[in-house]
């Protein structure tokens, strides 16, 4: 038996400079997003069966003779890249609800990714955690031809406070955000996240997003700039700066794609602003999902009490990047 543990990742700035369509065309030479891994899971187990066929547990159960007749198309996909063929069983486990929406928070990429760990670890293969970000993206944007950047797989698969470089030779940069734990405690205890309740088809928004980004090459290279200027103020602790760039960037964002937010985000959004929040944004495509805020300790019960209809999950960060937790 095998179980795999990935973790999701919250998105704080950059998004959408991750895109091929970007960051090959940059006048920077490169897409730049900050993010984290956070201590929220996606669990793969498996199993060998004792006859040749493959069962899948999800959100729905599948029992299958071959691989080709399997619906679920990243598992699929990704024991075809590993070219495991049958007898085996796949259990699919997450720590929020699991449907055939996103929430923001990457999780089909942490699915692609912990499966393929899973598979490798299952052929008794050791991968490392770049080889199963570009094997996710190959499955996600290659195979299934999903209109999405490549962020999502590299944070899952690696974990931890970065800032990720996409370079526009394809090749990416991983660079580690060197806080004190301390401080980076102190940062990450501004951070507020609320379920916003409703689930959104992202492929809709990404589709719209991708056909815009040629034509807003400026907005993301004010995004790229507003990473640098993260960093710089990560290293001086002028966090409540970073919580206005929050509010900054997340009115660049609303011009993406008609679906990015809408009256409830906006709601919301207004309602955590009036109480004391900084600033904030929806993760992921938007249109729903998890809202992320910048709160300083002593507004937080006000913004608590404001959302108090809305879910709150408290979160921290996670180091560990995708990992094979038992193998028996």
């Amino acid at each position: 038996m095998i179980v795999s543990k990935t973790p999701l990742r919250a998105s704080f700035f950059g998004g959408g400079t991750d895109f091929h369509d970007y960051f090959h065309n940059s006048k920077y030479g490169y897409g730049s997003v900050i993010s984290t891994g956070i201590n929220m899971y996606v669990y793969i187990i498996i199993n060998k069966r004792f006859d040749d066929k493959i069962r899948l547990v999800y959100y729905g159960n599948e029992l299958v003779d071959n691989v080709d007749e399997i619906k679920h198309n990243i598992i699929r996909e990704a024991l075809k890249i590993t070219g495991i063929t049958s007898g085996i069983e796949i259990l699919y486990l997450a720590d929020l609800p699991m449907t055939n929406l996103g929430v923001g928070l990457a999780s089909s990429s942490a699915l692609a990714v912990g499966v393929l760990n899973a598979l490798h670890a299952y052929k008794g293969e050791f991968v490392s955690r770049e080889q199963l970000a570009k094997e996710a993206i190959d499955i996600e944007i290659n195979r299934l031809h999903q209109q999405i950047g490549i962020q999502d797989q590299y944070a899952v698969s690696f974990g931890g406070f970065n800032r990720y470089i996409f370079k526009s030779n394809d090749e990416v940069i991983i660079k580690p955000i060197d806080l004190k734990p301390s401080v980076k405690k102190k940062f990450f205890d501004n951070l507020m996240l609320f379920y916003t309740g409703i689930p959104r088809d992202s492929r809709k928004i990404f589709e719209e997003q991708k056909k815009t980004t040629k034509n807003r090459s400026e907005i993301l290279d004010e995004l790229v700039v507003t990473t640098d200027l993260v960093i710089d103020y990560l290293e001086k602790e002028k966090f409540d700066e970073i919580g206005k760039l929050f509010d900054n960037t997340w009115k660049i964002k609303k011009q993406f794609a008609s679906g990015v937010t809408n009256e409830e985000i906006d709601k919301m959004y207004s309602l955590a602003m009036a109480a004391g929040a900084f600033g904030g944004k929806i993760l992921g495509a938007g249109g729903g999902g998890f809202l992320l805020l910048y709160v300083p300790k002593l507004k937080q019960g006000s913004v608590k009490e404001a959302l108090t209809d809305y879910t709150q999950v408290v979160f921290t960060f996670d180091d560990d990047g995708s990992k094979i937790v038992y193998n028996d």
